[in-house]
């Protein structure tokens, strides 16, 4: 048989999804993938089962539904501070996931090299392998994910054509100060760099942080993309609505990508979601108390059992400290696997973030009701004899 792609020689599996497999072979409660297990709006809810009669069923255009479109350029545009154009400056896609990978391929062509952070989201490296770029890494310093500028703006020395941002970020719950951005953009400027910046949980802020979107800088949004999704704002991570948002030279680009990709996202469900588009202000903060609430809830127990951890600026991710309960010799995956078997809660290894040598952090989520919470952490106060 002819050789297949040497590609996936250089990455796995999703670890991630892995680790949800995992969970349900043993009925685990899973704070691995970062998904809620709580319903969306009620009025998204209602709409859909209104459409599931109605309609539509058949193809969308190929960049999304125009009053999809519509509702999406009104609602990003209000928090950008910025008119945006739902024809040309806008595509619909099979979650940020897509969003992000039509970008890359836009933008890069292969050998070019792809700059990002560590801890990252495992998604990241893979996506810009397929493409046939280089990365470059900049370290994100625990407890406070702080850059070193100088290590940072080598990266940007070596030639980088794309520098690629989470923020608020996954895995850390880093969220990035306008001062940061300001320094990222002005050397974006200065090389002649893209910005490709993942934003899926720009509403998802604790304690005063404010997120600053990228595209809102001098210079900046000539060369930015900005990828989201409905995922993790609306709770509809299953509903895979996600978008780029871009000037209209690199959005011709994307959409050809997206085009012969997907073809389109899912008539009903952007017909159904327009309603979560359209609430007011006050969902919003009602959304970041609730998230306030379960980080709160979750963190205060972790504090209570004695697990060490990062306290996150934003997003719905606690990185914690294993080391007390490695076993000598054990990996984080080997590690991860064992305690959804012997404590019944799945979280993610370290490994699949860092690009650094970790081998004691695991990645846990607490977008979760505060029952399947509280037995979470009923089930992790008894980490240290089960793990024994």
């Amino acid at each position: 048989m002819q050789e297949m792609s040497r590609r996936n020689r250089l990455f796995t599996d999703s670890v991630i999804r892995r680790m949800t497999r995992i969970a349900i072979d043993y009925g685990a409660i899973n704070l691995a993938q970062g998904f809620p297990d709580f319903d969306p709006p009620k009025a998204m809810m209602d709409r859909l089962a209104e459409v599931s009669h109605t309609g539509p069923h058949q193809y969308p255009i190929t960049m999304g539904a125009p009053n999809f479109r519509a509702a999406l350029a009104k609602k990003c545009g209000r928090f950008m501070g910025r008119t945006l154009d739902p024809n040309k400056e806008i595509v619909v896609t099979i979650g940020s996931t897509e969003a992000m990978v039509d970008t890359i391929f836009a933008l890069t062509n292969p050998g070019d090299k792809i700059a990002m952070f560590s801890p990252y989201f495992e998604n990241y490296h893979a996506q810009a392998i397929m493409a046939d770029c280089e990365t470059f890494f900049i370290p994100l310093v625990p407890p406070t994910f702080y850059f070193d500028p100088e290590v940072l703006e080598d990266a940007f020395r070596q030639g980088i054509k794309a520098i690629l941002i989470c923020n608020p970020s996954n895995p850390s719950g880093k969220v990035f100060t306008y001062d940061e951005l300001k320094l990222i953009a002005d050397l974006c400027v200065k090389y002649d760099v893209y910005a490709i910046m993942d934003e899926v949980y720009e509403h998802i802020l604790y304690d005063g942080n404010v997120h600053t979107y990228m595209n809102s800088l001098p210079g900046m949004w000539e060369r930015t993309v900005s990828c989201s999704s409905l995922s993790k704002t609306y709770s509809v991570t299953g509903w895979r609505l996600g978008y780029a948002i871009a000037p209209e030279p690199i959005m011709e680009r994307i959409k050809q990508y997206h085009d012969f990709n997907t073809v389109g996202a899912p008539s009903p469900l952007m017909e159904a979601a327009i309603v979560g588009l359209e609430m007011p202000d006050s969902y919003y903060k009602e959304f970041g108390d609730h998230y306030a609430h379960m980080k709160k809830l979750f963190t205060d127990g972790l504090k209570n059992i004695g697990i060490p951890f990062t306290d996150p600026q934003g997003a719905y991710f606690v990185l914690a400290n294993i080391g007390p309960y490695l076993k000598k010799g054990q990996s984080d995956v080997d590690f991860c696997v064992e305690m959804t078997q012997k404590v019944g809660v799945a979280c993610v290894p370290g490994t699949s973030f860092f690009k650094e040598d970790v081998n004691d952090i695991v990645r846990v989520h607490f977008a979760k009701k505060d029952e399947t919470l509280l037995e979470a952490l009923d089930r992790l106060s008894h980490i240290k004899e089960k793990m024994a």
